[in-house]
């Protein structure tokens, strides 16, 4: 950019009362041209490459061994054994519970405790014997379905001088019929074998 200056005398001696041109600068613009460069004379080098670049690491990373891994599946399988045999012990419990308290081992009990025959065998008060992994309650094995028509029972059973097993079956061979006792007796452990009368049972 160039300053250009401009004198008017008239304007000057008259309104400013000066005896020489006051000189105005005005402002031109003045513009330049480049010629281009010329191309290069031989062209760059040409670079190749046989492998993916790889990132450059400013520092070089420490490495360390994985921590082995926990075997979770021995925790699972005890868990998993625990459970069910909780689940099956509760099982247990409760059906022989179920068949405890029947009227079918009350009238079996009862028989049993009038029967002369077992009184000369056991002795006295005749009751189930009562085993420890039940708390004390005798075990009852068997089932009883009185709908389908089919009782078989085998427990434990004591007095005051011997103890032994009870069998009892009876079935029922249609439907509204009288139950058919099957078998009804008492094996002591000495080996002696007592069939309590078909008028007990």
């Amino acid at each position: 950019m160039t300053r250009t200056a401009l004198c008017f005398p008239a304007f000057s001696r008259r309104c400013l009362g000066a005896r020489q041109p006051v000189p105005l600068f005005i402002r031109t613009q003045s513009t330049s041209t480049e010629l281009p460069r010329p191309p290069p004379k031989e062209p760059p080098p040409t670079e190749t490459f046989s492998a993916p670049s790889r990132p450059h690491f400013t520092h070089q990373r420490r490495e360390r061994d994985l921590p082995p891994l926990e075997r979770r599946w021995p925790t699972v399988l005890a868990f998993g054994v625990v459970g069910v045999a909780s689940w099956t012990a509760f099982m247990a419990y409760t059906n022989n519970q179920e068949r405890l308290s029947s009227s079918v081992v009350r009238h079996i009990l009862e028989t049993v405790r009038e029967t002369r025959e077992l009184q000369q065998v056991l002795g006295d008060a005749i009751r189930p014997e009562p085993v420890w992994w039940l708390n004390g309650d005798p075990y009852i094995n068997g089932s009883i379905h009185l709908m389908q028509g089919n009782i078989d029972l085998s427990f434990r059973i004591k007095g005051h001088k011997n103890a032994g097993t009870l069998y009892f079956t009876s079935i029922r061979k249609a439907k509204g019929d009288p139950f058919t006792v099957l078998r009804f007796k008492v094996i002591a452990d000495d080996g002696t074998v007592v069939n309590v009368p078909e008028k007990y049972a």
